[in-house]
């Protein structure tokens, strides 16, 4: 019984969820692929700095 109440609000709830279009979630996933791109980049440049700062101080 109670299992059913539980189903029937679940589809309740996700009637009213608005879902991205197509082209939204293109955007949204191109904005992400960037900006893990931007810091891998980052930090890989931030590491071969210190690796050289360290080679220069021994």
């Amino acid at each position: 019984m109670q299992k059913e109440n539980f189903f029937q609000g679940v589809i309740s709830e996700m009637k009213k969820t608005s879902w991205p279009t197509g082209k939204e979630v293109g955007r949204d996933t191109a904005i992400v692929v960037l900006t893990v791109l931007f810091f891998i980049l980052f930090f890989y440049a931030v590491d071969l700095g210190i690796t050289e700062l360290i080679k220069l101080i021994n």
